[in-house]
């Protein structure tokens, strides 16, 4: 599987973006995290800083469209073949965006993807 962005994520175990990274992890699919809260969850490192992802095939959004939008133009140019909008992040305006430069925008749900094998 390829390398998956997890984008809000949480260090609370309630979080929906946490619960992501152990899915993800437990798939077996490489998971890095950035979160406004560095630390580690699920052996998976959230940090701070966006600059050091490299090689990401899809990333997954657990932050509201207002705060995304200092994001766009860094999230665009990590250059991921996919963003999945979670439920809560819809957000028309990055996702026509990102269809402009060859990203594919997805309204979905990270976890039902991952339970029904269609990640």
């Amino acid at each position: 599987m390829k390398k998956t962005l997890v984008f809000g994520a949480s260090l609370k175990p309630s979080r929906y973006s946490n619960l992501a990274m152990r899915r993800l992890a437990e798939k077996g699919i490489e998971t890095v995290a950035f979160g406004m809260v560095a630390g580690k969850a699920h052996g998976i490192e959230i940090t701070r800083n966006i600059e050091e992802f490299q090689g990401i095939h899809t990333i997954t959004l657990y932050m509201n469209p207002r705060r995304q939008e200092p994001f766009y133009d860094q999230l665009i140019a990590l250059g991921p073949e996919r963003i999945i909008f979670n439920p809560g992040t819809e957000n028309p305006e990055f996702a026509s965006r990102l269809r402009q430069s060859g990203i594919e925008a997805l309204e979905a749900c990270t976890l039902v993807m991952l339970g029904t094998g269609n990640y």
